[in-house]
Formats: C-alpha cells, sequence, structure tokens
C-alpha cells in the first residue's frame, strides 16, 4: 500500500513544480517541510519523479500516474521492489534493452492509442551536432550518469585509499578519474578541491584541449601559420582568462595543467565569485583577479594587459546534461537554442578582443546542439578571423557522463 502512496505522492510534487528552479532543491525543501518521510520513502519518490521527467516529451497526455509506471519500467535495469508493486507484468522486463521496453509498452497500450517512439522522447534530432548517435543519446535519458571525481596531482593513492576504507565502490575511466554511483557520500571522506575536484568526465577531459594548447606553446612551430606569433616561452606566467567561470572547475583545471599561470576570472554574478573564493582556497590557487563582467553586453571593465589563452565556457542549453538533469529536457522549450546562439555570439565577440597575437581561444558547451557547437565555430571563424585548430564533441551518454562540446582557435 505504502508504494501507492508513494505514487500519489511524486503526483502531488510534479503538480507543484514548475522548473523554475533545479528539481533537487525543490523536493529537498518539501521532505524538510514534511518530516513523515523516511530515507527509503525519500528515495522511492524522489525516483518516481525523476522517472517522469526522463520521459522528456513522450506521452504528454497519459495520466501522470501511468506515465510514471512507464518511465519507471523504461529506467530499471534490474527487478525491483517498486516495480513490482507497480506494474508486477513489466517487473521480470526490465533487464530487455530499450527499444525492446518500449514494444512492450505499445504492445500494451496500442489498442487505446497510446504509441511511443523513440522520436518522442527528444524530437530535435535534425538540430543535434553531427557527430551525436541519436539513439545511444535517447537511451542515456533513462540511466543516472555517475559522480566523477578528478584526482589532482599526487593525490591518487590518497583518494582511492580513503574510498576503499569507506567501502564505496568506484571505477577509473581516466589516468586521473574515479567514476562513483551518484548516491556516494563523499563530504568529509576526501578533501574535497584539495585531493579531488567533483568534475563530470567529459569536463576533465576539456584538459585534452588545454594539453593541446599547452604543447602547441612548447612547439609553436607546429600550430602557427605565416604570420602568427606563439605566446612566450620564457618563465614568465602565461595570462589566462576564465571569462565565464562559473564554479570554477575549469580554472582549478587549468592551473594544473599550465606549470605557471597569472589567472583572471570573471562571471556576471556576484555570488558566484563569492563562491569561488572559498573554493579557490581549498584548491590551493592564492593568487588570481576576479572581476563581475557582463560579457553578453561589454567587454572586460578596465585596462588589462591582452591574454595569452582566454577560456569561455559558454552558458548554453545545457542539452549534453540532461540525463543528470531531466526536468530541464520536460521543461526544454527550443526557442533557448537560438537564444543561447545568439547570446554565445555577443559573449566571444566581446571576449576575443582580449586575446593576444598568437594567443589561443577555447571555446566550450556542455550542449548537443549544432547552433550552440558548429554554427559558433563558423562565426568565430569568419567574423573574428581565428584559425580552428582543434574540435571535438566528448560523447559521455556510452559513459555514463554529460556530453561537451570544445574547440581550440589561435588569433593570427
Amino acid at each position: 500500500m505504502k508504494y501507492f502512496s508513494h505514487l500519489n505522492t511524486a503526483v502531488q510534487l510534479l503538480q507543484q513544480y514548475n522548473g523554475s528552479q533545479p528539481f533537487g532543491s525543490f523536493i529537498k525543501q518539501f521532505f524538510s517541510q514534511h518530516k513523515k518521510y523516511g530515507s527509503k520513502d525519500r528515495k522511492n519518490i524522489s525516483q518516481l519523479c525523476y522517472a517522469f521527467f526522463r520521459l522528456g516529451k513522450a506521452l504528454p497526455q497519459l495520466p501522470a500516474e501511468e506515465r510514471i509506471v512507464t518511465a519507471l519500467f523504461f529506467c530499471s535495469h534490474e527487478p525491483n521492489e517498486l516495480l513490482q508493486h507497480l506494474k508486477p507484468a513489466w517487473n521480470e522486463k526490465t533487464r530487455l534493452p530499450l527499444p525492446e521496453k518500449i514494444q512492450v509498452f505499445n504492445d500494451d497500450q496500442g489498442a487505446a492509442g497510446q504509441i511511443l517512439t523513440m522520436y518522442d522522447l527528444f524530437p530535435w534530432r535534425e538540430a543535434l551536432s553531427d557527430d551525436i548517435n541519436y539513439e545511444h543519446f535517447c537511451v542515456s535519458f533513462f540511466t543516472q550518469p555517475d559522480l566523477f571525481l578528478r584526482v589532482r596531482a599526487g593525490a591518487g593513492a590518497t583518494v582511492k585509499g580513503k574510498l576503499q576504507q569507506a567501502g564505496i565502490p568506484f571505477g577509473e575511466p581516466g589516468a586521473s578519474c574515479v567514476a562513483l554511483p551518484n548516491a556516494s557520500k563523499i563530504d568529509g571522506v576526501i578533501e574535497i578541491d584539495k585531493e579531488a575536484v567533483i568534475q563530470d568526465f567529459s569536463s576533465q577531459r576539456i584538459g585534452e584541449l588545454m594539453e593541446y594548447i599547452r604543447d602547441s606553446i612548447e612547439r609553436p612551430s607546429t600550430t602557427l601559420g605565416a604570420r602568427g606569433s606563439a605566446p612566450s616561452t620564457s618563465p614568465k606566467a602565461l595570462r589566462i582568462w576564465d571569462a565565464c567561470a562559473a564554479s570554477g572547475g575549469k580554472s582549478i583545471l587549468a592551473h594544473d595543467i599550465f606549470p605557471k599561470i597569472d589567472l583572471t576570472v570573471t562571471d556576471v554574478r556576484k555570488s558566484i565569485l563569492f563562491n569561488l573564493e572559498k573554493r579557490f582556497a581549498a584548491a590551493g590557487i592564492r593568487h588570481y583577479h576576479s572581476y563581475v563582467a557582463d560579457l553578453s553586453s561589454s567587454m572586460l571593465p578596465g585596462e588589462h594587459p591582452l591574454f595569452d589563452i582566454i577560456i569561455t565556457d559558454v552558458p548554453c542549453t545545457g542539452s549534453g546534461t540532461w540525463s543528470r538533469t531531466p526536468e530541464q529536457l520536460y521543461y526544454f522549450d527550443p526557442q533557448q537554442i537560438e537564444k543561447y546562439s545568439n547570446l554565445q555570439k555577443k559573449i566571444v565577440s566581446n571576449a576575443i578582443p582580449h586575446l593576444k597575437p598568437g594567443g589561443f581561444f577555447l571555446y566550450c558547451t556542455c550542449s548537443v546542439f549544432r547552433k550552440e557547437n558548429e554554427e559558433v565555430l563558423q562565426f568565430i571563424q569568419e567574423q573574428h578571423s581565428l584559425q580552428l585548430l582543434r574540435s571535438t564533441l566528448l560523447t559521455g551518454y556510452d559513459q555514463k557522463a554529460d556530453t561537451l562540446f570544445g574547440a581550440v582557435f589561435q588569433k593570427q
């Protein structure tokens, strides 16, 4: 009986939620106000709500209760107690691949006119970047991504030892990357930002582009055109500007990759820079410059020497992270693609003038849409005459990670 009570509570929560804040914050507030729910109750109710969002734009006419149970079936990779009580006929089929699960649903619901296709989940296939595998991308919506740590230099044995001692299972998808189950509690287990940074696997791989820049500076003849000149290879620190710093993950990554840097960080939100100060302190970054700057409307305020490297991890739809935040998929308005693409072009247009000749420009998004990725790259080349050296789509959907896009340019 309690499982149907959980289902009813999930429906009530979904009726109250409007998408204006992260659902994780919303449901946390709900449980703090309703102390009667135990830990297992909270887990089940949360699971049901997130399952609802993972169906994306599919089956909008289906009653909320049925939509939740359908999504729970698609999200379940093993038989489980929750689905056994809500839909026992489907529970024994949870190990089927998603296309076969969809067929099970269609066989059950077809007579009522409820037919589901993969295209219904994410109906913007034609807007995707070129290298996205559409089916794999859609399937990923039904799997919660892992929690990833980027282990900092010299801390590998310490971090792994602490995780083992705490009984937290982990994998190692990369040389300095540790993957944990998403619900892992690591506060108090490791020293976050000092020993390891919480950072998605694909976001960590932006470091490959930074390493490419580092290596290009050390071997300038491999990348420069006839008129280019590389940043100085003297002991003087490289001037690096993280123009859309947000939580600071790319800044800490740059600090770990480049041997000597003079770091500047900016963001449009003062609160972000305040939080960044505390995070940098934990990470051992003591000397840097920070400014509030709205690059959508103006250049960096004040007088500043030109930068050797500019990092623009621009605001975007976040579509590469929707398996982690499926409520954003559910509430997504496709008009936002054009809105963000225009914003990104304004930001890069106001950032690029601060780049010195021979300097490197790193463009990043966590979007899967062509207008935010390839189209902006074309804009940068045509309007700002930067040379595109490398671009990559970091597809995380086969690794329980986010999908990111990155590109490196050089100013001639």
